[in-house]
């Protein structure tokens, strides 16, 4: 795809109150992520999460941080320790973290250090349906997305699933910010009585990859 505005510095455009996309804000720094995501995918791979319904996502995934988020029998968690592995998960990378302050406090959000990071690597045909993201334990703390790769679709809501969709066409380096009880809306996931959450806000990075497995914005 030829990219006509690639000189063009990062700017924002408001989403919702306490919502906010920064465009391009990590495409800089998109060379470093996708190898911190390499890396810890070395340490806890990605797996396609099944439901407590039986249900397998398309969505692959992986965590990182203190917490990750994950599923069992009874709901969805989060959780110290990573299931697949029965090790904690990797650290976060200093990387993921510098990321997330400087996008949080672009978005309103000083102060902001994050106690979880979700990776969803997405493949032609993944997606996450509606859903409202309500684990965490401080719902006023932001959640910073991080989008790398191919284009994707962000489907933004409001509180209640009445309220009207915004979709968003999401590029590579594209950030969006959230919190302050703003409803995100990629999935239908009713999370259960998790034994740990975030209570600082969680960084989401969605690495979206070709069908070869590699994205050809990147070299």
């Amino acid at each position: 795809m030829l990219d006509l505005f690639s000189d063009t510095p990062p700017w924002q455009e408001p989403l919702a109150p306490g919502a906010v996309v920064l465009r391009r804000f990590a495409r800089e720094r998109a060379p470093a992520l996708l190898q911190a995501i390499a890396d810890v995918a070395r340490q806890s791979p990605f797996r396609q999460m099944v439901t407590p319904g039986g249900y397998t996502m398309s969505v692959a995934m992986t965590n990182c941080g203190a917490l990750g988020w994950t599923t069992d029998r009874h709901g969805y968690l989060y959780d110290p320790v990573d299931p697949l592995t029965d090790q904690t998960w990797p650290p976060m990378p200093a990387v993921f973290r510098e990321l997330a302050l400087a996008a949080a406090a672009a978005g309103g959000y000083p102060n902001f250090s994050p106690d979880a990071c979700l990776i969803n690597r997405y493949q032609p045909g993944a997606k996450l349906s509606l859903h409202q993201d309500k684990d965490e334990q401080d719902l006023r703390a932001p959640i910073v997305s991080v989008s790398l790769g191919l284009p994707a679709i962000f489907q933004f809501g409001g509180l209640q699933r009445s309220d009207p969709l915004q979709r968003l066409l999401l590029e590579h380096g594209d950030v969006v910010v959230w919190g302050r009880r703003v409803a995100s809306v990629l999935s239908r996931y009713s999370a259960a009585e998790s034994r740990a959450s975030p209570r600082n806000g969680r960084l989401s990075l969605q690495p979206h990859f070709s069908a070869g497995g590699q994205s050809p914005v990147l070299k």
